[in-house]
């Protein structure tokens, strides 16, 4: 089967290791990390820019490394070949290999911030229009001090670096695919700067490695048929397909 993937960049080093072990022939498309940030009518303009320029006649399918990401993808629209998306809200039900996982995770751990490795090797690319980028949340120590100067940034992320509301904890996802544990640490020194404090759970590839080899069951995927299009289902499925 030939597939077409269009995914966000923060699952670059995840899909590249599943692509290799694929059983269909892929070629990718990685858009910029942070997307869901500048609103979903900015999101949407990008991701749906994306499809458009797919050359369908070389094509199976074409499947989304996404979430619904706060409605950003509502709208997109099967022409020829069918799309097809995981059921998410957003980038960490994809990380932990099922939504019903994620639930169980988020109920249990209210106030969590989660990083993986490609969440921080890519956090900069939307950053001028990224709200918690703006709000400083995504920012260290020491982004203050390069954009402040050392006393004002150190004094500026004292009083706006710790503020972030309801956030109280670092959750690193470990997916199996870091080169070294870098990000673990600069997760746990980012913790340790803001006084939040630090977890590390292992990530499940389940759905990435299913969504790659075509194993779309209809629990976990939506498939949009060719003139139909994306929209939110309002329930647990997340997502479901209406007539364009």
């Amino acid at each position: 089967m030939r597939l077409k993937l269009i995914s966000c960049r923060v699952f670059h080093r995840e899909m590249q290791a599943a692509i290799q072990r694929a059983s269909n022939e892929i070629d990718v498309s990685f858009l910029p990390q942070g997307l869901h940030d500048i609103g979903c009518a900015g999101m949407f303009e990008r991701v749906n820019a994306a499809l458009r320029k797919v050359d369908e006649s070389q094509f199976d399918a074409i499947v989304f490394g996404y979430g619904l990401c706060g409605n950003g993808l509502a709208g997109l629209t099967a022409r020829s070949i069918p799309i097809i998306l995981p059921r998410a809200h957003d980038c960490i039900t994809l990380f932990m290999g099922s939504k019903e996982r994620y639930r169980r995770i988020f109920d249990a751990n209210p106030g969590v911030y989660y990083k993986t490795s490609g969440w921080i090797e890519n956090r900069k690319e939307v950053s001028q229009l990224s709200i918690p980028r703006r709000n400083g949340l995504d920012m260290t120590r020491e982004d203050y001090i390069e954009k402040y100067g050392e006393s004002n940034g150190a004094y500026l992320f004292e009083i706006l670096g710790n503020s972030a509301p309801n956030y109280s904890q670092y959750t690193f996802i470990e997916m199996g695919v870091e080169p070294d544990d870098r990000f673990e640490r600069q997760t746990r020194e980012d913790a340790g700067e803001r006084g939040w404090r630090f977890e590390k759970i292992s990530g499940d590839m389940t759905l990435i490695e299913r969504l790659l080899n075509n194993q779309w069951d209809e629990e976990e995927f939506l498939i949009v048929p060719p003139g139909w299009r994306v929209m939110p289902s309002h329930d647990e499925n997340v997502v479901c397909a209406e007539k364009a």
